[in-house]
């Protein structure tokens, strides 16, 4: 077998990074909570850019109906933990990689050790896990870390940045002291002002909150992850610009649009409101 050469295996980034900026990539640690719909994608995308250091996080195992979107999930990883499965995933990638599983998930006792020495959080939890997102951005701005999180929507994919010194996740979404089912509104309609997945969902009657359940799609996943290492390249090699809340962006690949939003107060914008107000409507009839 051939002996691994890190520098020869990521030669072809180059020319979009220079081989100084490989090194750096080298050096740098990556924590990424959540490695089910996109958060596998996105260690497995990190690893192939030739980041060589990471803490991963995630308590489940694969199942069957993790197969139409996980990194991952196949039939001989059926009942493995996913931190086990994608540790073994991103070695055979790199096997000089330092990687460090926490089986447990990110907890409050935990999350000082989670974020270590880490350069930049890249989010994967699961949409409705708002708990303990919002412990993990908390303490991610108090760190003075910064935070991305795309989220996969519909067939497309929308992007928030939290920058040390910037707007807080808390202050754009307004979450605290909300129900449930508000929470859930409010972090859906943050990410997406725009909701242009909206028009094309076939069967509404798929989305369960009581249930935590929603339809999802492969190619989502994918254009999360690589939106978010690109934002990640970014912040990491200090390329700049890089745009963070309260601006966003949001690509929907089955609609052919792209949107760059801008929502000054997040949640509290006169806009969100009004579509909070609309969306609460929505929901009412639904249930």
């Amino acid at each position: 077998m051939q002996s691994f050469d890190y520098f020869q295996a990521f030669s072809r980034n180059r020319g979009w990074i220079t081989a100084a900026e490989q090194r750096i990539l080298r050096g740098k640690k990556i924590a990424i909570a959540g490695l089910g719909g996109v958060g596998g994608s996105h260690l497995l995308t990190l690893a192939r850019l030739g980041v060589g250091r990471f803490h991963i996080a995630d308590f489940d195992v694969f199942e069957l109906a993790n197969f139409n979107r996980q990194a991952g999930a196949s039939v001989n990883h059926v009942g493995r933990p996913k931190v086990e499965v994608l540790r073994e995933m991103a070695l055979d990638i790199n096997p000089e990689l330092e990687i460090r599983p926490f089986p447990a998930g990110v907890t409050r006792d935990n999350l000082s050790e989670f974020f270590t020495a880490v350069d930049l959080y890249v989010d994967g939890l699961d949409f409705f896990a708002l708990e303990a997102r919002k412990r993990v951005f908390a303490h991610c701005a108090e760190e003075g870390i910064p935070a991305v999180t795309a989220a996969p929507l519909g067939m497309g994919v929308a992007l928030l940045n939290f920058l040390p010194g910037g707007m807080t996740f808390e202050e754009y979404f307004r979450l605290e002291g909300q129900s449930e089912d508000e929470q859930i509104l409010r972090f859906l309609l943050g990410l997406s002002p725009r909701m242009l997945q909206g028009g094309y969902l076939v069967d509404p009657g798929t989305v369960d909150l009581a249930g935590h359940k929603g339809p999802s799609t492969p190619m989502a996943c994918e254009l999360c992850a690589g939106v978010a290492a690109t934002e990640a390249l970014k912040i990491l090699l200090n390329r700049g610009p890089v745009k963070a809340a309260p601006w966003g962006l949001q690509f929907d690949a089955y609609r052919n649009k792209f949107v760059k939003t801008w929502r000054p107060g997040g949640n509290r914008n006169p806009l969100q409101r009004l579509a909070l107000r609309m969306a609460r409507k929505q929901l009412m009839a639904i249930k």
